[in-house]
């Protein structure tokens, strides 16, 4: 899945310190469900990954994927980003056709 989705370094940072607070396995599972303003939202999770994900790993931390989420992220970059205004985690996702102003939605 290295090609089908990518999980940044500083992503990755983010998932061990948060993982390791909350003594949990480095695994972030990144699913897709209907809502949003723009028909689909991100969600993030913790968890261990199942028989049918997809797996990408960074730096040890590794991404999982559900089978029918892929379909709409495939491409994708997850990344954590800090600014002003707080800090978050954010897919860039080349199949989404519009997005929304918060950023956690998306339309196909």
């Amino acid at each position: 899945m290295a090609e089908t989705l990518t999980l940044t370094p500083a992503a990755a940072k983010r998932i061990a310190w948060i993982a390791q607070r909350q003594e949990k396995p480095a695994i972030l599972r990144l699913s897709v469900e209907g809502g949003g303003c723009s028909g689909f939202q991100y969600k993030f999770d913790l968890g261990a990954p199942a028989a049918d994900d997809a797996v990408s790993e960074t730096d040890g931390v590794r991404l999982v994927v559900d089978p029918v989420s892929l379909d709409l992220v495939t491409g994708s970059t997850v990344d954590f980003v800090e600014s002003l205004g707080g800090a978050a985690f954010r897919v860039e996702n080349p199949n989404a056709a519009a997005g929304c102003g918060c950023g956690s939605s998306f339309g196909i």
